[in-house]
């Protein structure tokens, strides 16, 4: 293979793992809330690589933490410590309710670290008759298996044999069926703040006062996945911080590193406590380059005119898709908090999601969906409001040529 080869989407077909269905289009370069791709399209990014985009493309902060440290030392393992790794952590601490961080790669390493701890301490400290996780329907907390099966998704954890045992799921936002569900011998809570992956679904504010007291109640633990909602996402620096409510586990990844995989698991000193030398670990979580970059990331995010922004951008999201519902009937509502924001299909156009995303790609906007019947946008918490417009107005052409 020479360096003329000319890399194509067929390529993916005759190599990659076909767990995937990508677009045509190959992205070759990002700048903001822009990317083009091999032909010199340009396109507008209202997906932000699933949330995790949170600075854009290639923003000066990143590039410079990443060039700095690459220069420096990229990787050491975990008998040795870094000095990233231990500011990033003394930062995470300071910015929520935590005072211990471990590291990982991804969300899904992040949620099997607190499934884990949680699991450690109540055997520990309860006995091994407390080994009951309770979570949502539609819920999704990753791929392993682990992780998927305490997703509320049957489509994602069926098909690979015996899954891991006691774990419950409940309607998310149904408080009757909760309580009806706890007890003694739960273990903990997990739940997305917002759900994401399952339709973009804000909780009712007193579901998440009342989960928080009956765990409290039965001595279980809650576990907020923030992996999503983390880091600015939603206007606070976590989605907790709005909600008036404080999980003792946190997960977060996606935008922390600002598309630099890295994940974290935040908790109290009491419980992590029981993570002793041993029992948990990961080669690479933690290492030099990937915690510059977060340190970076989190020291722009967590400036409070970026979070203030947030609360703007989705003012200008939300008007323009109310204008564009007005023209077409498409939506049923807008839902959602800050960047990360769910357009409901209506009756007419149900199972069309992924309909719009490919229209939409086709006039030069990148979108996501959540399911067959929600159109999802994470953009760049700082995309510009000239960008928000055009990338409304590329939608606006998308819908009208589906009409």
């Amino acid at each position: 293979m020479t360096m003329e080869t000319a890399v194509t989407r067929e390529w993916f077909d005759e190599v990659m793992v076909p767990c995937y269905n990508p677009m045509e289009i190959i992205p070759v370069k990002g700048s903001g809330a822009r990317v083009w791709d091999q032909q010199d399209n340009e396109y507008i990014d209202f997906a932000g690589g699933i949330a995790v985009s949170c600075l854009g493309h290639c923003h000066p902060v990143m590039v410079n933490a990443i060039t700095e440290q690459a220069n420096k030392i990229w990787h050491l393992s975990n008998v040795m410590t870094n000095e990233p790794a231990l500011r990033l952590a003394k930062k995470l601490t300071e910015l929520s309710f935590a005072e211990r961080v471990f590291f990982a790669n991804s969300g899904a390493e992040a949620n099997e670290a607190a499934l884990k701890l949680a699991r450690r301490w109540a055997t520990e400290v309860h006995g091994p008759e407390k080994s009951e996780i309770i979570a949502f329907n539609q819920g999704f907390h990753g791929r392993t298996f682990f992780t998927v099966t305490v997703g509320g998704q049957a489509s994602y954890s069926d098909g690979f044999g015996p899954k891991p045992g006691d774990i419950k799921h409940i309607p998310y936002n149904d408080l009757a069926a909760l309580e009806a569900q706890m007890s003694d011998k739960t273990c903990a809570i997990m739940m997305e703040p917002l759900q994401g992956e399952g339709g973009v679904v804000s909780p009712e504010p007193e579901f998440v006062q009342a989960v928080r007291e009956l765990c409290d109640k039965y001595n279980a633990l809650l576990i907020f996945d923030e992996v999503q909602t983390g880091n600015g996402r939603t206007g606070d620096f976590y989605a907790y911080q709005g909600l008036g409510v404080t999980p003792d586990i946190l997960s977060t990844a996606k935008s922390l590193g600002g598309g630099f995989p890295i994940g974290a698991m935040l908790t109290t000193k009491a419980l992590a406590d029981h993570f002793k030398v041993g029992t948990h670990g990961s080669t690479y979580g933690g290492n030099p380059l990937a915690c510059a970059v977060a340190e970076a990331v989190i020291d722009e995010v967590s400036k409070p005119e970026v979070l203030a922004g947030v609360a703007e951008r989705e003012a200008w999201f939300r008007e323009g898709l109310e204008q564009i519902n007005q023209k077409y009937g498409v939506f049923q509502e807008i839902r959602g908090k800050g960047l990360l924001i769910g357009a409901a299909l209506n009756e007419e156009w149900q199972g069309r999601a992924r309909d719009v995303l490919v229209a939409a790609g086709k006039h030069g906007l990148l979108l996501l969906v959540a399911g067959a019947n929600v159109v999802r946008f994470t953009p760049s918490l700082v995309i510009t409001q000239q960008e928000v417009e055009e990338g409304l107005t590329k939608l606006d052409q998308a819908i009208a040529s589906l009409v």
